[in-house]
């Protein structure tokens, strides 16, 4: 297909629009790919959608080769099956709900797990049905509180998402690896850098679950991994948590006069300055710091609950909330402190939390909720808050002095922490989530009623798994990887077009001859965008095809009077002069080896 600039809907920019973070945002926009509507959604313009029907005609092809069927639902859902599985609750603000004219509830589709379960339900019942993989490319809706980054993080995006039912364990097994073999190869093919790491499962529910993340300093994932092969997002790290310590030596706890030291380090200051210990100075590591957070369930129930950890770490908010999904967490504020006048702004301590509250026979517990970081075991000491301002509690023994409620895994994950696997230090790097897969198991199949009978005629409750890929945030990735400072450099699979051709000057030899090459090279099955805008300076065409990020670009103009074209990479290698009777030949040929990759 012959694209013709002076024809095409696309008008590029000079200037990078005003709400851009990332490259990507930034560069698709000024070239004309997509265009603000509102915040966090975007229209697509004829090159984007050229670019994102490539992305998923690689998705659709590995999906057929291993035997997923397509199908398509209605964005436009009803509440009920949602509310069987009780994500209408748990979705909380972040789905888009409406009413018809008859005062029916809708929503608009964050994700398909149950529409999905139920046309299954709906058509098949016998073991001999399954296994079955369906899947489907199509636009989803989250109303995010702060989207961001352009298609990074927007509030509709178009993602694929395929779903396997399997009458046992085993089965839900083998099509997991089936998909995530399948992912691999859609990455591999469209070029990009990809980690897996283990996640979590979150409001989806299941058994396992892990993230395909491609590397890049804006991404706003974190994860982890070690020399040894072992590697995460920072929500699914679990502590390596230490042998409890015989405290059998430590001296009974005693409450010291602090004034002034709301904060960990005024704290150990005032320790190493007035309590001295000879064999080696107080640090924040034994100081256990108690931070007070508000969980907020999607009905609105707000709960309040202290987390207590190591005074030389900060609590990961992302990390608590894969704890305590689906709330939601917040930092507390004056009304929460106001209503727990117990709550001692910087001289917190357990004292006064979870069930180291004294409660007299028939009375009501009401004390606040105590979480403990994993690190905090029996027998350790501490430094820590007296419940009264100005004083600090010394010698604090977990175990003997106090307890908690549970443990929690919120703190910061860092650099150099121990794998849980014994593989090594981890190390901390940032990505974009391209893609995540999960067992769902039952959950799905159980509420809604989704069985079939197996070769002794009983009822069996299907297992299913979930494997979702972020289509237009693969595009987007896409854009983050393969740019410079004058714009895109799409690789030839994705690109737009595969040549972008060039006619500069004002002759007319020029044009005809620029006509000449690109019809040839369309006609030979090359995809072509040809800048055949006869008003338009050479230096702006040069800047517009660097921006646009076509993979070679041949430039007709001065040459040709010399007889030859320029052929030049958009990105690497070193232009060539390649004879006008023979350009067709030899782009044809650059073509074939950038397609082959």
């Amino acid at each position: 297909m012959l694209l013709r600039m002076s024809t095409l809907f696309v008008r590029t920019l000079r200037e990078d629009p005003a709400d851009a973070e990332v490259a990507s945002h930034r560069l698709l926009v000024r070239a004309g790919y997509i265009r603000r509507a509102a915040p966090g959604i975007y229209t697509w313009l004829p090159l984007g959608l050229r670019v994102l029907a490539k992305v998923e005609q690689v998705v659709r092809e590995e999906m057929a080769a291993i035997g997923a069927q397509e199908v398509h639902f209605p964005a436009l859902l009803p509440k009920e099956p949602y509310e069987a599985t009780g994500r209408w609750t748990e979705y909380g603000p972040n789905i888009f709900r409406l009413k018809d004219r008859k005062g029916g509830d809708y929503l608009l589709a964050p994700t398909h797990e149950e529409m999905f379960t139920l046309l299954v339900k709906d058509l098949y019942s016998s073991y001999k049905d399954l296994p079955l993989a369906l899947y489907q490319i199509q636009t989803k809706y989250r109303d995010e509180a702060r989207p961001r980054a352009g298609l990074i993080r927007g509030r509709e995006f178009v993602m694929k998402d395929a779903y396997s039912f399997d009458v046992d364990d085993a089965g839900l097994a083998a099509s997991y690896e089936a998909q995530r073999a399948a992912y691999q190869r859609i990455f591999d093919r469209l070029g990009l850098e990809y980690v897996i790491v283990a996640a979590t499962s979150g409001a989806m529910g299941g058994s396992r679950s892990e993230e395909f993340l491609t590397p890049t300093a804006i991404g706003e994932d974190t994860f982890v991994r070690s020399a040894g092969g072992y590697a995460a997002n920072v929500e699914a790290v679990t502590t390596v948590v230490p042998e409890p310590v015989d405290a059998s030596e430590v001296p009974a706890a005693h409450v010291e006069d602090t004034p002034d030291t709301p904060t960990i380090d005024t704290l150990v200051a005032l320790a190493n300055e007035r309590f001295a210990r000879p064999d080696r100075p107080w640090t924040a590591a034994d100081t256990l710091k108690n931070v007070v957070l508000a969980l907020v369930q999607p009905t609105g129930e707000r709960e309040l609950v202290v987390v207590g950890l190591p005074g030389d770490r900060e609590v990961d908010l992302k990390r608590l909330e894969a704890a305590v999904a689906p709330a939601e967490v917040e930092p507390a504020g004056d009304a929460d402190f106001a209503a727990h006048r117990e709550l001692v702004r910087g001289y917190i301590g357990p004292g006064v939390l979870g069930p180291n509250v004294p409660v007299a026979d028939g009375a009501e517990r009401t004390a606040v909720r105590y979480l403990l970081d994993p690190r905090v075991v029996p027998g350790t000491r501490w430094i820590t808050g007296a419940n009264e301002a100005g004083r600090h509690v010394f010698d604090l023994v977990m175990g003997r002095d106090f307890t908690a409620d549970g443990t929690v895994e919120a703190a910061e994950v860092r650099a150099g922490d121990p794998a849980p696997d014994g593989s090594g230090p981890l190390e901390l790097a940032r990505g974009i989530e391209i893609g995540h897969i999960f067992q769902l198991g039952r959950k799905y199949a159980q509420a809604l009623g989704l069985t079939v009978l197996d070769q002794n005629g009983k009822a069996q409750v299907v297992t299913m798994g979930s494997y979702g890929i972020g289509v237009t945030r693969v595009l987007a990735a896409l854009a983050e990887a393969n740019h410079d400072e004058r714009g895109l450099a799409w690789p030839a699979d994705v690109a737009p077009a595969h040549v972008h051709v060039l006619a500069t000057g004002k002759d007319a030899a020029v044009f005809e001859a620029a006509e000449a090459l690109a019809t040839t090279l369309s006609a030979r099955g090359v995809e072509v965008l040809y800048d055949d805008r006869p008003k338009v300076s050479p230096g702006v065409k040069f800047a517009d095809a660097e921006l646009l990020g076509v993979p070679l670009v041949v430039v007709v103009g001065r040459g040709l009077a010399d007889g030859v074209v320029e052929v030049r990479p958009r990105a690497g290698g070193t232009s060539e002069q390649v004879p006008v009777a023979t350009a067709a030949d030899r782009v044809a040929e650059l073509v074939d080896e950038l397609v082959a990759g």
